[in-house]
């Protein structure tokens, strides 16, 4: 009898304790998954790639926006005729709930390819394969010692990571290798996951800083990274060969079959070849960049010219890393440039603008540079009268110091006259650039100035504003 009072107790309370468990935990929250394939984003007409900022997937170098992945997805925006535009995130988490939520439609990154990963999002084919190492400290006086020396005061086997202290980046594949590798060699490794906003590179530099003793890396980027920091050992694997690939949405099976045979066309091509020399196997090249000042991962620095650039990009109230970008689209920041039409100096004017605008010497950096920001303050000042928004106008200015501002005159009388508006730029005046290449247009009462090749100046704003837009990333 009692023994039955206290069976029905103990059943009574694990009712009590399975439904105080069940009010107190919540559901796991699901990750809500957009449904955006690639006919949407064609509707749209510009794919949005997610990527990472390191040394080697995307950077700006020189003024020039660069990276292996980079390269590789303004192919894939070419193959696909959209427009690209890039959003950085550091941390890798972040990047797969972007991508599901529809903030982005593939991430461009080098992901390893994991079963974990997997469940949340589809890879693409394997752009590549490669192991992962650690990264190590030589010994001290290293150069002076014999091969065997050194191998005796690393590490050599995996097994001598028992006990080891380990740092890695957080939502990285090495966190789960690591915890793997704990249990194969029967040994606990201490596992630090940094801070999401450390990359990979700042790991491997604080390890040649001796700020910590060990990391890992892919072995492709740590190989890069070695050839700037010669005190590094990289030799040791910690996996077998994996696999590297990009990611779509499982909801975007069309864009994922069409990023496929793009990838398998280009995958034996020389051109992948010598994009994947340039960024992980070029040491000299690679060298070179890293010691820059004009590296952003390192220096910081867009051009020579940037203390003159910020000063006078004051006179004309613009943000300096849109005039930087300008002067990058005439010159590329060189000061002997010259054009087939006669076009000279950094800011790439006519003799005869030049000299109207107060260069004596159009060579002269400094005095290409003061006369093309006086030029450019005085289209300002002329659409001031009819573009009134500052961002709109800016474009009007881009335009007229490309073509002339009398063909963005004709453009905008054919806007106006077409029930367009006249003064906004993009699928406007824009439009009616590009029409004045044709006769029916060109030959129109309204115009004034006759013919003109549209193409290229609709292009050059672009580019500029583009680039601006990728300088505020990176520059401040």
């Amino acid at each position: 009898m009692q023994s039955g009072k206290i069976i029905r107790r103990i059943i009574v309370s694990l009712f009590i304790l399975i439904f105080i468990i069940s009010g107190c935990t919540k559901p796991l929250k699901k990750e809500k998954i957009s449904q955006r394939d690639l006919p949407e984003i064609i509707n749209r007409r510009k794919i949005v790639a997610i990527t990472g900022y390191n040394a080697y997937s995307y950077f700006i170098y020189k003024g020039e926006p660069m990276g292996y992945d980079y390269e590789l997805v303004n192919q894939l925006a070419e193959y696909l005729n959209l427009d690209l535009e890039i959003k950085i995130v550091k941390d890798i988490n972040k990047m797969f709930e972007m991508l599901n939520n529809g903030e982005g439609d593939i991430i461009t990154f080098n992901l390893t390819v994991t079963k974990e990963r997997a469940k949340r999002v589809t890879f693409t084919k394997p752009l590549y394969t490669t192991r992962q190492v650690l990264v190590q400290r030589k010994p001290k006086g290293w150069r002076r010692m014999k091969l065997h020396s050194i191998e005796k005061k690393i590490i050599n086997s995996p097994l001598q990571l028992e006990g080891k202290t380990v740092y890695v980046r957080r939502g990285s594949a090495f966190v789960s290798r690591l915890k793997n590798l704990s249990d194969e060699i029967g040994g606990e490794i201490n596992i630090v996951e940094a801070d999401p906003d450390l990359s990979v590179e700042d790991l491997i530099r604080m390890v040649a800083e001796g700020k910590i003793d060990y990391t890992i890396a892919d072995e492709n980027v740590a190989l890069l990274n070695q050839s700037y920091y010669t005190d590094l050992d990289v030799h040791l694997p910690v996996s077998f060969p994996q696999k590297i690939a990009w990611a779509v949405r499982k909801t975007s099976p069309i864009l994922l079959d069409t990023t496929n045979h793009w990838l398998g066309e280009i995958n034996n091509t020389l051109e992948y070849y010598m994009i994947y020399k340039k960024y992980f196997t070029d040491r000299r090249r690679i060298r070179k960049r890293l010691k820059s000042q004009f590296f952003s991962f390192a220096g910081g620095k867009i051009s020579p010219f940037d203390d003159e650039i910020k000063k006078y990009s004051k006179e004309i109230g613009w943000d300096w890393r849109l005039l930087a970008s300008l002067v990058y689209q005439e010159s590329q920041f060189n000061p002997e440039a010259k054009s087939w039409a006669g076009a000279i100096g950094l800011m790439q004017l006519l003799p005869s603008t030049a000299k109207h605008f107060g260069a004596k010497d159009p060579h002269d950096p400094v005095e290409s540079l003061k006369a093309g920001v006086k030029y450019l303050k005085w289209l300002d000042d002329f659409w001031r009268k009819y573009v009134k928004d500052k961002n709109e106008r800016i474009k009007f200015v881009l335009a007229s110091y490309n073509i002339g501002y009398g063909h963005i005159l004709d453009a905008r009388k054919l806007a106006e006259k077409y029930g367009a508006n006249p003064n906004v730029w993009e699928n406007n005046v824009s439009f009616f650039l590009l029409k004045k290449s044709e006769p029916k247009f060109y030959n129109d009462e309204v115009v004034r100035n006759g013919y003109a090749s549209g193409i290229e100046t609709v292009r050059y704003v672009k580019e500029i504003l583009d680039r601006y837009e990728k300088y505020k990333q990176f520059v401040n």
